[in-house]
């Protein structure tokens, strides 16, 4: 698990999502911008799933059907989610992260570590998603 949180780190590190103070308005439009992209992701909205990235991402991917095929593989729990629970954002060291439990296709429950950036114009993008095991609270 150390690793993981490490590797968390230094994606956020390289995505670089500046955390300051969060308004409930700010709060609000991060939950709409994750909720959007996955209901695109439901209608199979390539286009629409990927204009919710942040510029970085959109570099990476360089287009939309790129970016779905890469979602369908690696990222089911968010692609064909049963269950969507937001659950507070976090600062990690000064990047904004909002933790969201999914259950995909698979029944297993998953968090999506969503790394947020705010835009020039101050919309909310995705930076960038990392799915982790839920916690065992077994035992």
């Amino acid at each position: 698990m150390r690793v993981l949180a490490l590797s968390l780190v230094l994606l956020v590190a390289a995505f670089g999502a500046s955390a300051g103070e969060i308004s409930a308005k700010d709060e609000a439009a991060i939950r709409t911008v994750i909720e959007a992209q996955i209901d695109a992701f439901k209608r199979d909205d390539g286009p629409a799933a990927f204009g919710f990235a942040a510029p970085r991402l959109k570099t990476i991917f360089r287009d939309p059907d790129t970016f779905m095929r890469m979602v369908r593989d690696d990222y089911a729990a968010v692609y064909r989610p049963k269950v969507v629970s937001f659950r507070d954002l976090a600062n990690i060291e000064g990047n904004l992260v909002q933790p969201v439990l999914v259950v995909g296709p698979s029944n297993v429950p998953m968090t999506a570590l969503y790394i947020m950036e705010r835009q020039d114009d101050g919309t909310w993008r995705i930076g960038g998603c990392v799915l982790v095991p839920e916690p065992d609270k077994g035992t």
